[in-house]
């Protein structure tokens, strides 16, 4: 067997068992109010999840929904002839104001209970 069959096969196996370890995104959807409530995620100012502590699978939780937010981000940028920055900002906006008492969001850089 030559090196790049080898190297292919090893891809091979670490991308199909990587793949079994992730979340799908409707996993990440059903777990993030649990991680929100255990403080583990947190909203941030640019539209996105942030990770407050890490644990269980909170990384991989933010990861999934980071994605699925930037694709509609891009989306609603696209459609309205507005730079993707400004989505973001506004969606942060009313990220945070829509977060509950309790739960964490980032102010300037640094993770406050509500």
């Amino acid at each position: 067997m030559g090196k790049k069959t080898l190297f292919t096969l090893c891809m091979l196996f670490f991308l199909g068992s990587s793949a079994a370890w992730a979340l799908s995104l409707n996993e990440a959807m059903t777990a993030l109010p649990a991680a929100k409530q255990a403080g583990q995620l947190g909203e941030q100012p640019n539209g996105y999840l942030g990770v407050v502590s890490s644990g269980g699978n909170a990384a991989e939780v933010a990861r999934q929904i980071n994605a699925a937010r930037k694709e509609e981000y891009q989306r609603v940028a696209k459609s309205n002839g507005i730079s993707l920055s400004d989505v973001e900002t506004i969606a942060g906006q009313k990220a945070i104001e829509r977060t509950p008492s309790g739960q964490y969001i980032q102010v300037n850089g640094g993770w406050v209970q509500k």
